[in-house]
């Protein structure tokens, strides 16, 4: 009863856990003539405020005593990025490893659990740009993280993020960065970076316009393919050859995928 401040330094998605946080602060306390509370959002949770959720139904528990009736939902388990993942009256758990024993664990859990590991390996949204940016450090990141980067995929789909890079996901996840689909940042790097397009020769800048509509389609993957001069998509507006014009191609490609990830 005596919280007088709420700080958010995690991120939080859900409606209901920000409500529920949210309730730590509204209990009045007499004694210490406590009437008000303050928040302080450092991850944009307040965005949460008026925000509907439902509450999934759960049918009344048996007495106790009693057999449970075939009305009780059955725990069933699925596999999501060859992880196997429980699905319970409760919720969701995931079974992952924890001090080399598999053990079930809820989704919010294993999601700070990666988080935490995240910014152990890149403190701040910076940090984490820069490395992402570099194939070899993006790698050595991803493996890094819990089941050598298949937990961000996991999580990807769990939450039903498909249209987003990992580097949303992640984004999202450990530092609070609202979500930007891949479309999105290709679309943002055609309009926001306009002038530097321009400013470029004409089958650069449609190879580079090009190469952002493979991000769009896969992802950062797509962008460090060793095939990505191949596609005819990209052979056709200039290609490697187009890029070379500029200088190092490596070097045109640092700054183009510096502006998707910026945009």
């Amino acid at each position: 009863p005596v919280v007088r401040n709420i700080v958010f330094f995690k991120y939080v998605r859900s409606p209901i856990a920000f409500y529920q946080m949210l309730g730590r602060g509204t209990r009045i306390d007499e004694r210490t003539g406590k009437l008000l509370f303050r928040v302080y959002d450092y991850t944009n949770a307040t965005r949460l405020f008026g925000e509907d959720f439902l509450t999934k139904f759960r049918p009344a528990r048996p007495d106790r005593g009693k057999a449970p009736t075939s009305d009780t939902p059955p725990e069933t388990t699925v596999q999501v990025q060859g992880f196997d993942v429980q699905i319970t009256p409760a919720g969701k758990l995931i079974v992952t490893q924890i001090d080399g024993r598999a053990m079930p664990v809820t989704v919010e859990e294993y999601k700070e659990r990666l988080a935490a590991r995240l910014l152990e390996e890149a403190p701040t949204l910076n940090d984490f740009r820069t490395r992402w940016i570099e194939p070899a450090q993006r790698a050595e990141l991803l493996n890094h993280l819990p089941e050598e980067g298949r937990s961000a995929s996991l999580v990807r789909d769990l939450d039903e993020m498909r249209e987003y890079d990992l580097y949303d996901v992640l984004g999202e996840l450990a530092y609070g960065m609202d979500p930007t689909t891949r479309a999105q940042r290709a679309n943002a790097f055609n309009y926001k970076h306009e002038g530097w397009l321009s400013s470029l020769p004409t089958n650069a800048a449609a190879t580079l316009r090009a190469l952002a509509s493979q991000f769009e389609r896969d992802g950062t993957d797509a962008l460090e393919s060793p095939l990505i001069f191949s596609t005819p998509e990209i052979t056709k507006a200039g290609g490697l050859e187009a890029l070379k014009a500029l200088g190092k191609p490596a070097e045109i490609l640092h700054q183009a995928k510096e502006r998707i990830f910026a945009a």
